[in-house]
């Protein structure tokens, strides 16, 4: 196991630390929530920083390919849907987010099927920053940048549409739907 795949596997190991201490920190001290924060800021840091390593020391292997973007899922998913719970973010936009991630899964098995390899997008990429952004911004709760929260959840939402519709366009062949 390379470094990068150590920092995928790290980030996959803070996953359930974060989930616990962010759903401990419903109704209590604003103290947890901070400790969530922080886990989950070092959680993405990782994403960028297996990424980096991956690339400049050709440590690319099968396992992060699978596991890098699968571990940036988990990590976002549970944030939103435990946010939800807390009052920061409607369902409906999380479901909406989800979503995109499953249909983006599905595209890359079956491209995978077709001996087909799909790069991350850089909307892809932009995607994931802005979910990561609108999460550390729930987690702030600060009153005075509600205004910047909010914008960042739209783009959130906005984002993982416009990436949809661009990896089914770019896809089509994969999804074998010629004349879409």
């Amino acid at each position: 196991m390379n470094l990068a795949n150590k920092l995928t596997m790290l980030r996959i190991l803070m996953i359930p630390v974060f989930i616990a201490v962010l759903v401990y920190s419903k109704d209590r001290d604003i103290v947890y929530r901070y400790i969530a924060l922080g886990i989950f800021v070092m959680a993405s840091a990782t994403d960028a920083l297996d990424g980096y390593v991956a690339r400049k020391y050709n440590m690319i292997t099968d396992f992060g390919k699978l596991m890098d973007p699968l571990a940036d899922k988990i990590l976002v998913s549970s944030a939103l849907i435990i946010l939800i719970e807390l009052g920061n973010i409607s369902s409906w936009i999380v479901s909406i987010v989800i979503a995109r991630e499953f249909i983006i899964s599905g595209i890359r098995l079956i491209a995978t099927e077709k001996n087909i390899i799909i790069a991350a997008s850089p909307l892809g990429k932009l995607k994931t920053v802005s979910q990561m952004l609108s999460v550390i911004l729930m987690l702030l709760s600060i009153k005075a940048i509600s205004l910047i929260t909010d914008l960042s959840i739209w783009l959130m939402c906005i984002l993982s549409v416009v990436s949809l519709l661009d990896y089914i366009i770019k896809n089509k062949k994969v999804l074998s739907l010629g004349g879409m």
